[in-house]
């Protein structure tokens, strides 16, 4: 696999990176230890969490971080991986908080948990419209230089938020965002794909999105709401994707794993990673099965008749 460079900082990944809003809900953490050790096995190094997965369960108060930190720790491994986490959301609760004294206090939180000294990559999670973006940009900064953070992107993020954040960071002197986080798959890609995109082409900004299967739909297992209602994760499946587009999307998946004998995950996920200005996607994994279809995904290079084929039916 050929790495590829995060926007214009000294990060370099795999065409993957492993999701962990599930460890601790869906995937314990015997389960969650055993995932990552197949992941960094298979090659692979950004690991992505939050410091707010999975505190949408009752009773999960930050998980995630913690259970990488333990998992970390326990493999003496922290230098062979990369962390991605983020901050200023709740996930669900209702609380945004983008302040410079909620990011300067909530990165010692997440450091704790880790059991790291430092970040690699430090994102926004969702827009705080209630701070300004430069009060934002100078807390970030202000850890790049405490040696907390290394680098720092966002996640959520419009054309209008991104320019903006890029001209303040670019007049202020500030560290700037190097990546970009939002929802982009086969199925969802108003978020990312045109002028999102037209940016970070632009500006050597890297996306690594999340829901690069679009909640499990693209691996093809989802074809009625009988199949959504056997998954915790399938409830959103029926109103939001089981329709006309949807169906065309996996006929399209059907085809190409007739022809080359992968799978549907494996086939959406190479089609994100080919597309301009990703770096890769984010997907999860709660089986280390799941996680071996992954890194197959990842080493899956579509031709240009699969890319054409797959993009048009998505449109």
């Amino acid at each position: 696999m050929s790495k590829r460079r995060l926007g214009r900082s000294d990060l370099y990944i795999e065409p993957l990176v492993l999701g962990t809003n599930v460890v601790g809900w869906t995937a314990d953490e015997t389960t969650s230890f055993a995932v990552m050790d197949a992941f960094v096995d298979e090659g692979f190094s950004a690991i992505d969490t939050a410091d707010s997965y999975s505190r949408w369960i009752p009773g999960n108060d930050s998980d995630s971080e913690k259970i990488i930190g333990r998992w970390m720790k326990a493999r003496g491994n922290r230098d062979k991986v990369l962390v991605f986490t983020k901050v200023g959301s709740d996930m669900g609760q209702g609380h945004k908080d983008l302040s410079a004294k909620w990011i300067v206090e909530e990165v010692e939180h997440s450091l704790k948990r880790l059991q790291t000294d430092y970040i690699d990559l430090y994102q926004s999670h969702w827009p705080d419209e209630n701070v300004p973006q430069e009060e934002t940009l100078r807390a970030h900064d202000s850890l790049i230089k405490a040696g907390k953070v290394r680098f720092i992107g966002t996640s959520n993020f419009d054309e209008k938020l991104l320019n903006e954040a890029l001209e303040i960071s670019k007049r202020e002197g500030l560290a700037r965002y190097e990546t970009i986080q939002n929802e982009f798959n086969l199925y969802a890609r108003g978020k990312f794909e045109g002028p999102v995109q037209d940016i970070c082409v632009r500006e050597e900004i890297s996306g690594i999105h999340y829901a690069g299967l679009a909640q499990g739909f693209l691996s093809g297992k989802y074809r009625s709401a009988a199949d959504a209602g056997k998954s915790p994760r399938g409830g959103g499946i029926v109103g939001k994707y089981l329709n006309p587009r949807g169906m065309h999307i996996l006929a399209a998946l059907d085809a190409i794993a007739a022809r080359t004998g992968f799978a549907h995950a494996e086939i959406a996920l190479a089609w994100v990673a080919a597309q301009p200005a990703v770096a890769a996607p984010i997907a999860s994994a709660t089986s280390v099965a799941q996680m071996e279809s992954l890194a197959r995904g990842a080493r899956l290079v579509l031709n240009e008749v699969e890319l054409q084929q797959l993009t048009e039916a998505g449109q």
